[in-house]
C-alpha cells in the first residue's frame, strides 16, 4: 500500500556522514547525561512503601496525587486497579520514617482530605482469623476510604528487577542480531544492532536529563521501541536486498537511495497511524501511560531517523555489497559435455 509515489531517487546517502556524526553527538550527550545525571528511578527500581486504598465510589486519583504533592512527595505515582475504586499509592523511602510510619501519616492526610478521621476495625477474614483494619470515616459514622494493604519494597527487589530489566534488554538485542545475520548478512546485523542501541540510549538519555520518572513501564515502552525499530530496519533492509537482484548496474549507494525512497510512503503510513495512538495515550491516558507514551514517541521518530541514516549508512559503511546476498551464478565443467549453469 502506498499513500504516494517518489519518482525521482532522494540521495540520502550523500548526506550520510552528515547525519552520523549528528547521531553520534547525540548519542555522547545521551551518554553524559546518563552518567552525570543519572536516570530518575521509580520506586519499583529503588524500594519504597506500595499502598492499596478503596474508595466507596470512584477514587479520584487527581486528588490523591494533589494531598501527596502537599505531603512533599514529587510526582507521585498514583494508579487505579481492578476497580476504579481501588487505588495503588507507589511512595519512595522516607529517611527517619519506616514503612509503617510512612503509610500511618500518608492514610492520615488521604482521610483528612476526605473529610473523616481515622479509625480501627475490628475484621474476621473467611479462614476465621481477626485483623486489624485501619479505615476512615465521616461525622455520619460511613466509611468514606479504608486502607486494604501496605507493603515495603526494599532496595534489594529494585535491585533485582533493574538487573532483570537489563537482562532482557541484553536478550532482546542478542536475538535481533541472531535473526538478522541468519535472514540477511552479519553486516546488516551490526548495522540493526547500532541503530537500535542508538535508539535506546537516546530514550534513556532525554529521560536523565529531564529527570523524568523510569519505572517498569517506560521499560516496556524501550523494549518495545527495539522491535518496532528493528521492523522498520528490516523493511528497508529487505527492499535493498530486492533491489540487488533487479537493478544489476546500480552502486550500492543508488540501491540503499532507491530501498529508502520507495519504502518512504509506507513509512509515513505504519509510523503516523502508531504515532497517533501513542499521542493519544500521551494527552488522553493520563498520569498513569504519560512517561510510557513520551518513550514510545521519542523511539518512534527517532526510530525513523535511525533506520534511514544510521542502520542504512553503517551498512554502507561496512561494505555491504551483491555478492553478500546473492550468491554469484557459478559456472562448472562436465566431463560429459557442456558448460552447467
Amino acid at each position: 500500500m502506498e499513500f504516494f509515489r517518489i519518482r525521482k531517487d532522494i540521495p540520502f546517502m550523500r548526506h550520510a556522514l552528515i547525519f552520523n556524526v549528528i547521531s553520534a553527538l547525540t548519542f555522547v550527550a545521551a551518554v553524559f547525561f546518563l552518567v552525570h545525571k543519572g536516570l530518575h528511578f521509580s520506586v519499583e527500581f529503588k524500594g519504597g512503601t506500595v499502598m492499596e486504598v478503596k474508595y466507596p465510589k470512584a477514587a479520584n486519583l487527581e486528588k490523591i496525587r494533589h494531598t501527596l504533592e502537599g505531603l512533599g512527595y514529587e510526582q507521585p505515582e498514583v494508579t487505579s486497579f481492578d476497580t476504579a475504586r481501588d487505588a495503588m499509592l507507589r511512595l519512595p523511602i522516607t529517611p527517619g520514617l519506616s514503612s509503617d510510619k510512612t503509610s500511618q501519616k500518608v492514610f492520615a492526610e488521604l482521610c483528612k482530605a476526605e473529610g473523616g478521621a481515622t479509625k480501627q476495625f475490628d475484621q474476621v477474614t473467611p479462614k476465621g482469623e481477626h485483623v486489624t483494619k485501619t479505615g476512615c470515616v465521616d461525622a455520619a459514622g460511613v466509611e468514606s476510604v479504608s486502607l486494604q494493604k501496605v507493603e515495603f519494597v526494599g532496595p534489594q527487589v529494585g535491585e533485582e528487577l533493574a538487573q532483570n530489566g537489563l537482562n532482557a534488554l541484553v536478550m532482546v538485542v542478542i536475538g535481533v542480531m541472531i535473526y538478522l545475520a541468519i535472514r540477511f548478512e552479519w553486516k546488516f546485523a551490526v548495522a540493526a544492532i547500532v541503530a537500535n542501541l542508538h535508539d535506546v540510549v537516546i530514550i534513556l538519555g532525554f529521560f536523565a536529563f529531564f529527570q523524568w520518572e523510569f519505572s517498569l513501564t517506560v521499560l516496556a515502552a524501550v523494549l518495545a521501541v527495539l522491535g518496532y525499530s528493528v521492523n522498520e530496519s528490516v523493511v528497508i533492509f529487505d527492499r535493498i536486498r530486492e533491489n540487488f537482484r533487479k537493478q544489476r548496474k546500480m552502486s550500492v549507494t543508488e540501491v540503499i537511495d532507491n530501498a529508502i525512497t520507495s519504502t518512504i510512503s509506507r513509512t509515513i503510513i505504519t509510523h503516523g497511524c502508531t504515532q497517533m495512538m501513542v499521542l493519544s495515550m500521551l494527552f488522553l491516558g493520563g498520569p498513569t501511560l504519560h512517561y510510557f507514551a513520551i518513550a514510545l514517541t521519542i523511539g518512534i521518530c527517532f526510530g525513523i531517523y535511525s533506520s534511514v541514516f544510521v542502520a542504512a549508512a553503517v551498512a554502507m559503511w561496512l561494505g555491504v555489497k551483491r555478492e553478500d546476498l546473492i550468491k554469484p551464478i557459478k559456472e562448472k565443467n562436465d566431463e560429459t559435455g557442456g558448460a552447467v549453469v
